[in-house]
């Protein structure tokens, strides 16, 4: 499906240029999903699919694993902070030439919605793999982007693997809706994916609340876990907002560093898609008012995952590689906890130098 006329192309380079000159998202509700399949796909024998993040990314590659002719093109890579990610001209030229393009949703991509809608228009099947989630009343709201942005929903879902087993399954239905050639395909291969995301939350969670319960709390660089904590049954505390497009202050900083005092809280996290600036800051503050806290012993996944072809650049992976990091920096931290055995039947497995830490000094 080939839209690479000069008007295409500039009416999304427009639509790019207002976005970006704006600084957010200029609507208040998120584009609708739904659009029915283009006539298109495979008309130059590929099917060619753009997902906007790495979890977009590997699910796809999951659900479309023994397809002929599927083509997956990546935007944004691992370590790029998609609340900021700006589409680049060569972003908007696949995203034009995609017969389909996933992205997470609830206002995550916060630079590309204008686009989507251009996109839309042209006969794109523009997918949010947030919808299913956001549908089935699992996710969780009443929080303030901006003056525009109100009372909108945390866009971290994928957090709880249960929330991502909703995704799996209406991506593999949504496919199975675009290519109904494929659909035996894809609908299996989300059966087996699903049943992996049972044996994920089972071991997380059982590792997870082995932790005392008085000791569960996670103080992070931003609001990115809300939905890890209510999984596994830890309290939440950031320093920015859910989007890292808020910046810190020092009465942010400094609300951080009380409740770290108050609640004697030993580790504070580093994430792999932020800079560490504040959280070195809380540390310092710390310190200075009579208190002892360390940092994790790994930066934690947030909004990208890790490097392809690494454990934790995998969602499995991804959520594992966290759970290891938590549990095993607050016990070198003096805080009991026990991570379960790895299920036989889950993949990939972790590799041997995440099995144990080393606490240092």
């Amino acid at each position: 499906m080939k839209r690479t006329t000069p008007f295409t192309f500039w009416l999304l380079a427009a639509a790019l240029l207002l976005v970006a000159c704006s600084g957010s998202q200029t609507g208040t509700q998120p584009p609708a999903d739904g659009n029915p399949a283009g006539s298109g796909i495979y008309a130059d024998d590929v099917f060619m699919i753009v997902g906007t993040t790495t979890q977009a990314y590997d699910l796809l590659t999951i659900l479309t694993d023994g397809v002929e002719g599927i083509e997956i093109i990546p935007l944004m890579g691992a370590g790029i902070d998609p609340h900021l990610y700006q589409p680049t001209e060569s972003d908007i030229a696949a995203m034009n030439e995609a017969d389909m393009v996933v992205y997470s949703g609830l206002f995550l991509e916060g630079q590309f919605d204008t686009v989507f809608e251009a996109l839309r228009e042209q006969g794109v099947v523009i997918y949010a793999m947030s919808k299913p989630v956001k549908e089935g009343g699992f996710t969780i709201g009443g929080f303030d982007l901006s003056e525009e942005l109100v009372d909108v929903d945390d866009p971290h879902f994928w957090f709880d693997p249960r929330n991502w087993e909703l995704t799996i399954t209406d991506l593999a239905e949504t496919l199975s809706e675009v290519d109904p050639d494929h659909a035996g395909i894809y609908t299996a291969n989300g059966e087996v994916y699903t049943s992996q995301m049972e044996l994920l939350f089972d071991w997380a969670n059982q590792s997870m609340r082995s932790v005392d319960e008085g000791q569960r709390y996670l103080v992070t660089s931003h609001d990115a876990f809300q939905y890890f904590g209510a999984a596994f049954g830890w309290e939440m505390t950031a320093i920015q907002g859910l989007s890292t497009e808020d910046e810190a202050g020092v009465g942010d900083i400094q609300g951080v560093v009380d409740f770290i005092l108050q609640n004697q809280i030993p580790v504070v996290f580093v994430e792999s898609s932020i800079p560490p600036d504040t959280i070195e800051a809380v540390i310092e503050a710390v310190r200075a008012a009579g208190g002892e806290v360390r940092i994790g012993l790994r930066e934690m996944y947030s909004d990208a995952m890790g490097e392809p072809g690494t454990f934790g650049g995998t969602y499995i992976g991804m959520l594992a590689e966290n759970v290891y990091t938590v549990l095993q920096s607050y016990d070198c931290a003096g805080a009991a906890a026990t991570i379960a055995d790895w299920p036989v039947e889950l993949s990939p497995q972790p590799p041997a130098d995440l099995l144990t830490a080393d606490c240092g000094s």
